[in-house]
């Protein structure tokens, strides 16, 4: 396992990333933490410089700090002193009154970047099936960095069984399904929960557009217009053979090759074609490691991917 991923554990059957630990489901938080690698602090320390380098003095800059792991003492970044920390420890304790009360289930929890950048995943027990049994499970991800890269963000995710495709449920029409805490305001985990509406409707009113994509049927053209809008960059747009190799591949998905292809949901609908192109970043986009390409499934190029694809989708059915 590269050093991109720190530590990671998992309940069930392997996620398609195939990284992590296996742990027995029921497992307490205390365990998950020791599994997951969450069972550290971050720390912060100032910033402390030579004005010159052969003077011996080392001065202090307090307007800004260095955040570091208590474990090994490895630095993750330099923030200004409004600079709020989520810890590891936030991020699974976010979930307890959840698991122990609510029904749901921590499926998967790790460290990506050397604990840049933490999450843990859990099931809501929200579950839906669209014609040909094609069920897709309802989750909670939640996930902080401490690099810049990203806000504290809770998110409603889809997982499609088939092919264990994800999709992060935040429409950008509606605004639904995310919420997000900039590190300059602290982090209130109720009030998150309550602003994230940890209940039906957000998941209702998305597997309906689902339902609805499912039943919209598109033509070759219109699945070519649709690649060419969500896998070639703007500034590429006119040129000739942009994005040849991805496009042909994501139909190639579309067309029957694709986890789940053939079902009745997704058979020359837009739904398979947005199922195309999650599993497209999800397991055929070019990546350094599969370690890069759960950073960018997620957090990076791959969840914006995934983001331009269900707008595109759902522009069909306007």
């Amino acid at each position: 396992m590269s050093h991109l991923v720190e530590s990671m554990a998992y309940v069930g059957d392997m996620p398609w990333h195939q990284l992590g630990s296996r742990l027995e489901k029921g497992m307490p938080l205390e365990v998950w933490a020791v599994k997951a690698g969450l069972n550290w602090e971050i720390q912060r320390s100032p910033v402390m410089f030579q004005a010159n380098q052969h003077e011996s003095e080392v001065q202090s800059f307090d307007e800004k700090s260095v955040l570091y792991r208590s474990d090994t003492g490895t630095a993750l970044s330099v923030v200004g002193q409004r600079y709020n920390v989520v810890q590891p420890r936030e991020i699974l304790e976010f979930y307890r009154d959840l698991t122990e009360i609510s029904g749901f289930e921590l499926e998967t929890a790790g460290v990506l970047k050397g604990g840049k950048k933490i999450w843990a995943l859990a099931r809501t027990g929200q579950s839906t099936s669209l014609k040909g049994n094609d069920v897709t499970n309802g989750y909670v991800l939640l996930a902080t960095a401490c690099d810049g890269s990203m806000a504290t963000t809770a998110q409603f995710t889809r997982v499609r069984v088939v092919c264990n495709n994800t999709l992060a449920i935040s429409l950008t029409q509606d605004k639904e399904g995310a919420v997000k805490i900039p590190h300059s305001t602290l982090f209130n985990p109720q009030e998150v929960k309550k602003q994230l509406g940890i209940s039906v409707s957000a998941w209702d009113n998305f597997m309906y557009k689902m339902k609805t994509l499912s039943e919209r049927k598109v033509s070759l053209k219109e699945a070519r217009e649709f690649y060419h809008q969500v896998l070639v960059s703007p500034q590429y747009a006119g040129t000739e053979n942009a994005g040849a190799k991805s496009i042909a591949k994501a139909i190639s998905l579309f067309e029957g090759n694709g986890r789940g292809s053939q079902l009745e949901s997704s058979r020359h609908t837009a739904y398979g074609l947005l199922n195309s192109i999650t599993e497209f970043v999800d397991y055929e986009k070019r990546a350094i490691s599969p370690e890069h390409r759960v950073d960018s499934a997620w957090f990076g190029q791959g969840a914006v991917t995934k983001q331009k694809a269900l707008n595109a989708a759902l522009a069909l059915l306007a």
